[in-house]
């Protein structure tokens, strides 16, 4: 007999514990919903329920909150309190009970975001990712290969990687495009390499930052060996969603091109070497349409400083579509243009373009 009231008495501890550990929602229709807030943002509540799993409901739609789940809020004043929250002042505010400074009220129309426990862990930790974390990209290939009444040999590979935290952004980013046709009159018909790596640091209100840039290019058949731009400058987030990023950026360079002999050529041409101060201007865009595609370019033009004649522009475009979690194709469109090309019978625009597939790690 007492071994049975004991096991009464103890379910019902446990009954009772489990109610005082869950959060309660009292709805202004009457209704009531009884589970855990797991976070919020400054139109909605999220709550975990055993019958329903996560629950999205309206502040606007609450009367009363009771219960003792710690919650981690911003305040308008960019600052994190903690504590129990309640609902106040004919639901137009959100009172956090904290342990150390008493209750904070945080008016509804002001609130960012309502963080759990384990969520505000895991956004500290982001705030000071290690190097090796947060990285994402893809690369990509295509090949082509053709014997009999043709005998050409076509290659195009690209890499692009990125890692993005809440204060700085690195980008990276090469493609290579080599094409040989060995028919009588033929010879390499394309050689190009290019390289762009950016480093993003905000610097005020998450709308203005610096950068740093080196971009590289390697063209063999306008006898360019290496041109290298270093830039470093100021850039302005003017669109900045979830689905579409636009920025504009300038800066100033320096410039370093080392010209030789253009492949294939049997005349003989002397090594010109460029030293250039320039401007920077350019632009960076980036759109998902649905979820599948996305598209992204950017434009940068390098006017020189002590020649206005002397320039050139860089030209980028790809779309990406997945077929499966890390498999897609792609299509990549590049321009390169140089003004004054300083050997003899070369041109000063180079057009790329490529499909192929691509494999995409990380986020």
């Amino acid at each position: 007999m007492r071994t049975g009231v004991a096991l009464i008495c103890f379910c019902v501890l446990a009954i009772l514990a489990a109610s005082a550990a869950a959060d309660t929602l009292a709805l202004k229709n009457g209704d009531r919903i009884t589970g855990t807030i797991t976070g919020g943002d400054n139109k909605t509540v999220t709550v975990k329920t055993d019958f329903a799993g996560e629950i999205k409901v309206n502040w606007s739609a609450i009367q009363e909150i009771t219960g003792d789940t710690t919650l981690f809020v911003l305040t308008p004043q960019k600052t994190t309190v903690s504590g129990s929250i309640t609902i106040a002042n004919a639901g137009k505010d959100l009172v956090v009970h904290t342990k150390s400074s008493g209750d904070v009220d945080v008016p509804l129309a002001s609130l960012t975001v309502v963080r759990s426990p384990d969520a505000q862990a895991a956004y500290e930790k982001s705030l000071h990712p290690s190097l090796v974390e947060n990285w994402s990209g893809a690369a990509n290939a295509g090949f082509a290969l053709a014997r009999g009444n043709a005998d050409t040999t076509n290659l195009n590979l690209g890499f692009n990687a990125g890692r993005k935290t809440l204060n700085d952004q690195i980008t990276m980013s090469s493609s290579v495009v080599y094409a040989q046709n060995d028919l009588a009159g033929g010879g390499v018909t394309a050689n190009e390499v290019l390289g762009d790596a950016r480093y993003d640091r905000n610097a005020y209100d998450d709308a203005l930052f610096w950068f740093v840039d080196g971009n590289f290019t390697h063209n063999a058949l306008q006898g360019l060996n290496l041109q290298s731009i270093y830039t470093g400058g100021l850039g302005w987030h003017a669109v900045h969603t979830p689905k579409t990023t636009f920025d504009v950026l300038s800066g100033i360079n320096y410039t370093r091109q080392s010209y030789g002999m253009v492949e294939g050529s049997t005349t003989p041409t002397a090594g010109v070497d460029r030293n250039l101060v320039g401007a920077t201007f350019g632009e960076d865009f980036k759109h998902q349409f649905g979820a599948l595609t996305t598209v992204t370019q950017d434009f940068t033009f390098y006017p020189d400083l002590s020649d206005a004649g002397q320039y050139n522009f860089a030209f980028d475009g790809a779309a990406t579509t997945k077929i499966s979690k890390w498999l897609g194709w792609q299509v990549s469109f590049s321009d390169r243009y140089v003004s004054n090309p300083p050997i003899a019978g070369t041109k000063s625009n180079d057009v790329v373009f490529s499909t192929g597939v691509t494999a995409s790690f990380g986020k």
